[in-house]
């Protein structure tokens, strides 16, 4: 090798060792970066359903079993524990630590989500800088969905999945198929109302390789041509069995005519792959591959629809979603709702970006993502909370995007801009702005604590537990505290956990197909919403105390009537005794 080339090569290398390093620092920074805006959108304040979890899991444990009965109502009904893993380990968390040890958990849980993110992004959109900002813009578009809930842990796990089927299809290694059946028997003890969603994301890689296994195949090619082969071979035998010369004659220009039929039809055909192949070296807007290894996932995805076996639920994880979709509480509940745009703003913001790159750019699209993001959206108008998913699953196709549209136009400046944010002056200036960022979100919560007393009956459920038997009395509560009274050893009329008080869990399949049982939750809603028919509800079911917001509707009704004693009364709660 000459001088000149060995210099060539060395600074080839050389540069090559510098990229690596800067490739490094930026994921570092990143990586930073990510752990502090996550750590600030994660709230203090404990939600609702974070209560009934603790006491679910303390149940658990002291059974030693998941015995399917509620003890926390005071309606002795059948219950589904559909995240019992996740309630006993967020039990075990709450004893070590408390609430505090709750919030330390919520913000491991939120960073390692944010981080993750990051890798899904970078990895399929190739580009550090856009999968960066990117995930910062989605973290904060989920904030309202980190809390310490289920779905925070099965976040984790969809996002996972993503990356174990990702590198499946790049290097097709055992290991990566066992971690993703892994996450599906994960899902299905954690959270088994987001199992059927882990199957969402199998479907665009499965249906991408399908169709084009299709396509390729030719059935219809092979069909006609098949047809063409047959009476080829008819019009052959027909020759050889005719004795008469005339007749030969004419049945042989029939058979040189159906084979020239057949060979335009094959040159036709021909022409048509060519065009084909042609489309797929330079495509408009679709990028497709058929990845040889994505029919490895179709075998995967019906290994881990067997994982919902391996639960101590029985079939739940595979009826669950269809129950609760099925019932009426969906419709109270505003997760549950459709999601309306001109009421979500940033959401209408992602949706018209991602139109215009694909509609107004040269970008380009692959298949599969181009299923994921046109199915997660459509899930998102039928239930809003579903948002999250397609701000989780969908932010790598927006990455991927905006990286192409960066890379036609200004690639060097894109690249230029990454160096400078490693460099001293920009890496000071990045945290510098993500400290600011996290400033904005941490202000409004430094006031907050643990237990919000506004929200929340805590003097109230202290004033129950010291003067009246909380296992003699039937009481009335709200729903959106109802969870903070069985979490202080008050047996309720209702709580969060919606499925428990509709008929379709705590009931029996009828011969009509209706389910037949105590349909507590609507009754609840009726009895809210419009008050003045609560004598119905509170006789139906021998109501003898009651407690509400001092601003609900049903108040204005009790404080006028002689039946109810006030027995309790502050700032945001006031306790009845009925008559």
């Amino acid at each position: 090798m000459k001088t000149s080339e060995k210099k060539e090569v060395k600074e080839k290398a050389k540069k090559e060792d510098s990229q690596k390093v800067k490739n490094i620092k930026f994921h570092i920074l990143a990586i930073f970066c990510i752990i502090i805006f996550c750590a600030s959108i994660c709230p203090v304040t404990m939600q609702n359903d974070t209560y009934y979890t603790i006491k679910i899991g303390e149940h658990i444990i002291n059974t030693k079993t998941v015995d399917m009965q509620d003890p926390f109502s005071w309606h002795e009904l059948p219950y589904t524990y559909p995240h019992w893993a996740y309630d006993v380990m967020i039990y075990l968390i709450y004893n070590l630590g408390g609430f505090l040890g709750i919030f330390i958990s919520t913000i491991v849980f939120a960073c390692i989500l944010g981080i993750l993110m990051y890798c899904t992004n970078y990895k399929i959109s190739k580009n550090k800088l856009i999968s960066f900002a990117i995930t910062i813009g989605g973290m904060f578009l989920i904030k309202d969905y980190i809390a310490a809930r289920a779905q925070l842990v099965t976040f984790i796990l969809l996002e996972l999945t993503i990356l174990l089927i990702e590198n499946f299809l790049e290097k097709k290694k055992v290991g990566y198929a066992i971690g993703i059946i892994v996450i599906s028997t994960a899902i299905a003890n954690l959270h088994c109302a987001v199992w059927p969603f882990f199957f969402v994301i199998f479907l665009p890689y499965i249906a991408e390789y399908l169709i084009f296994t299709v396509i390729d195949a030719q059935p219809v090619y092979r069909i006609r041509k098949k047809y063409y082969d047959i009476k080829i071979k008819n019009y052959n035998k027909k020759i050889e069995k005719e004795a008469i010369e005339e007749n030969k004659k004419i049945l042989d220009e029939k058979l040189k005519k159906v084979i020239a039929a057949k060979e335009k039809f094959e040159e036709k055909n021909a022409k048509i792959l060519k065009n084909r192949e042609a489309k797929r070296k330079e495509p408009y807007k679709i990028r497709y591959n058929k990845n040889k290894n994505a029919k490895w996932l179709i075998l995967i995805m019906a290994i881990c629809v067997l994982t919902g076996l391996l639960t101590p639920l029985g079939d739940t994880p595979y009826t669950y979603l269809y129950k609760t979709m099925k019932g009426n509480t969906t419709k109270s509940i505003s997760e549950h709702l459709p999601l309306t745009l001109i009421n979500n703003k940033e959401m209408l913001v992602v949706l018209t970006a991602t139109l215009a790159l694909l509609i107004f750019t040269d970008t380009k699209i692959r298949l599969k993502d181009l299923f994921m993001f046109a199915g997660l959206t459509l899930l998102m108008f039928m239930t809003r909370r579903q948002e999250s998913m397609l701000v989780l699953l969908g932010s790598a196709v927006l990455a991927t995007l905006i990286t192409q549209l960066f890379t036609k136009y200004d690639e060097k400046g894109l690249k230029e801009f990454e160096d400078i944010a490693v460099s001293s002056l920009g890496t000071i200036a990045v945290v510098l702005l993500i400290v600011l960022l996290s400033v904005i979100e941490i202000k409004p919560k430094l006031d907050d604590k643990f237990v919000n007393p506004s929200t929340y009956p805590v003097d109230a459920a202290k004033y129950i537990k010291e003067n009246l038997d909380v296992n003699s009395i039937k009481l009335f509560n709200e729903y959106n505290y109802g969870s903070y009274l069985l979490f202080e050893g008050i047996p309720v009329f209702i709580d969060s956990r919606a499925d428990l008080y509709a008929p379709e869990f705590n009931g029996v399949k009828g011969k009509d197909g209706k389910y037949e049982g105590q349909d507590i939750f609507s009754d609840y809603i009726n009895t809210s919403n419009i008050s003045k028919y609560y004598e119905n509800t509170f006789n139906t079911y021998g109501i003898t105390h009651v407690i509400l917001y001092k601003n609900s509707k049903l108040n204005i009704f009790l404080s006028r009537s002689d039946r109810y004693k006030e027995l309790y009364s502050d700032k945001k709660f006031v306790i009845y005794e009925r008559d």
